[in-house]
């Protein structure tokens, strides 16, 4: 069964439109883990408009206690973000390619471009203990470069999935059919993450073997709007099933 972790950005970004600490960021990923999900992810952006620096750290600690459960944080491979990393030492980072000012992820790497780059944010992550990922797009082709930067999985963007879905679903999918084909010639693993929902994560999963995670926030919080968090999450690993 593919691994299931819940993204919190949009709950801390609920907490800081008021500038208290409601909803808690810390009991909604407990309750998350509680109610079957495997991990929690995370993506600070440099303006901390959802997820802090603290937030990371105490997050950890959260999942830390909890069997068998793990933290992925995403975020762009600058500095600071690298020193949190190493300080924290998340179970998994996942580097994406966003600039500052991005709203949300919309984009993967290229990684023949930045190959020397993300190969020694990885390795300098790796020492840590961390499991590292890169965020690709359907269309990435470049197997050697991505074997060179010795990372442990990629996450395929889905955004263009969820985009095409409600018009041609095997068209939609059809480009992470042939790439998911191409990285199980390697050793990296397969995540999948971006505008996932219940509509079209079962599709997909059915459609791409071997997907070893998902990570699903924006659409896990609007449908517990109308289903509640419990309800959602449950609603979620029924698709992933």
């Amino acid at each position: 069964m593919t691994r299931f972790s819940v993204n919190v950005n949009k709950i801390a970004l609920l907490r800081n439109s008021r500038g208290a600490d409601y909803p808690n960021v810390l009991d909604f990923s407990q309750q998350a883990l509680d109610y079957g999900a495997d991990g929690i992810t995370v993506h600070p952006r440099p303006d901390e408009r959802h997820i802090t620096y603290d937030d990371v750290a105490d997050l950890k600690l959260l999942v830390s206690s909890t069997q068998k459960k793990e933290l992925n944080v995403e975020g762009y491979p600058s500095s600071d973000f690298i020193d949190l990393i190493c300080e924290v030492k998340p179970d998994q980072v996942t580097f994406v390619p966003d600039p500052p000012d991005a709203l949300t992820s919309s984009f993967g790497w290229d990684v023949t471009t930045h190959l020397t780059y993300l190969s020694e944010v990885i390795t300098q992550v790796k020492e840590e203990g961390v499991r590292t990922s890169l965020f690709i797009d359907s269309e990435f082709s470049d197997l050697n470069a991505l074997i060179a930067t010795q990372v442990d999985c990629v996450e395929f963007y889905t955004g263009p999935y969820a985009l095409e879905f409600d018009i041609d679903p095997n068209k939609a999918v059809y480009p992470y059919i042939e790439l998911a084909k191409k990285i199980h010639q390697t050793s990296i693993k397969i995540h999948a993450g971006h505008d996932l929902n219940l509509k079209n994560t079962a599709f997909f999963l059915e459609h791409v073997t071997g997907v070893a995670e998902v990570s699903i926030g924006h659409a896990v919080v609007c449908d517990a709007l109308l289903f509640g968090w419990e309800e959602a999450l449950k609603r979620y690993q029924n698709c992933l099933s």
